[in-house]
């Protein structure tokens, strides 16, 4: 029950952060540093739902690994190649700007960051979760 709460309100902070960001830096810099920003951080929470579905998959409800580990393992680098593919095709081929990119890409990093402190700051004030 706690990590659905959890991972409901890091759906909405990684979503909220993409949008700050992207908006920020449309107000802030170019439109090019804008829409880098905007696609790191599409890119990066497609393949955090990705693999979030491929690890739910793989667990029982009781949390006992269903299958080997080997697919679960090939997956993950299966998704590892094809993201770097497609970072270094947008970066190669100018498509996004690369320091817009790379704050995209830690859309998740940073909603991770935040959801945590937001509930730790709740379980220090006796709050339910």
């Amino acid at each position: 029950m706690e990590w659905k709460i959890f991972y409901k309100r890091l759906q909405t902070s990684y979503w909220l952060i993409l949008v700050i960001l992207s908006c920020a830096s449309y107000l802030l810099m170019s439109p090019p540093r804008a829409f880098g920003v905007m696609i790191g951080g599409i890119i990066i929470i497609a393949n955090f739902n990705a693999s979030k579905r491929s690890i739910c998959n793989a667990f029982s409800g009781h949390g006992l690994m269903i299958s080997s580990k080997a697919p679960l393992i090939a997956k993950f680098y299966l998704r590892l190649g094809a993201l770097a593919v497609v970072v270094y095709l947008l970066i190669a081929k100018g498509v996004v700007d690369p320091i817009g990119f790379a704050v995209g890409l830690s859309t998740i990093v940073l909603a991770i960051l935040a959801t945590g402190i937001y509930m730790a700051l709740k379980i220090r004030a006796g709050e339910a979760i």
